[in-house]
């Protein structure tokens, strides 16, 4: 199975392509500001090298958050534009389900701004606690795993789990994961009052 994966709700933008599992190639770069101008051609450049025509392509997989709120929104649009254009199956999950590993318990963290944190929990992959917001956690650092590792690479990875085990209708939803409502619609709230 042929998998194409992508994550833009981080700092760090990226893109894989999976064959059955092993890595065909991925691509890591600056992700702020211009993820909307970064985002395709990494596709397009990523499917290129690897001689991979985007018909080929049996499942898309994207993270929907939490993270940059425009980020997360590109990589949904586009990745869904993208399956159903070729009309093949989608899988979202959050981000922190992407990085989260297979076995044992852990807290993944990442840093949410404004002195607070994303904090969510997973006992043998399974998330036990949604992304929500604290200002103090411990655990997996998403910054400190992005230096090591490919985000995109690891929600393509996680994608062929999902389908492996006959769950892949539970990973329909492309709803971002916020968390937190944009500084925008916070003080519209707050002047609403």
């Amino acid at each position: 199975m042929l998998v194409l994966a992508a994550d833009t709700s981080l700092p760090i933008l990226s893109a894989a392509l999976l064959r059955d599992g092993a890595l065909l190639g991925c691509v890591a770069l600056e992700g702020k500001g211009s993820r909307n101008e970064k985002l395709l051609p990494a596709i397009d450049r990523l499917l290129s090298e690897s001689a991979v025509d985007r018909r080929g392509i049996d499942l898309f997989a994207v993270t929907r958050g939490p993270g940059s709120f425009t980020g997360v929104r590109i990589g949904l649009a586009t990745m869904q534009g993208l399956a159903l254009a070729l009309d093949k199956p989608l899988i979202a999950m959050s981000t922190h389900e992407a990085i989260a590993p297979a076995t044992g318990h852990v807290t993944i963290v990442d840093d949410a701004g404004r002195g607070e944190f994303y904090v969510s929990e997973f006992d043998g992959g399974r998330e036990t606690r949604v992304p929500h917001l604290a200002k103090f956690a411990e655990g997996l650092a998403v910054g400190d795993y992005v230096q090591e590792h490919n985000v995109a690479a690891a929600c393509a990875r996680r994608a062929l789990d999902i389908v492996a085990r006959g769950d892949a209708e539970r990973y329909r939803d492309v709803t971002p994961i916020y968390v937190r409502l944009a500084e925008a619609e916070a003080k519209l709230q707050k002047e609403r009052g």
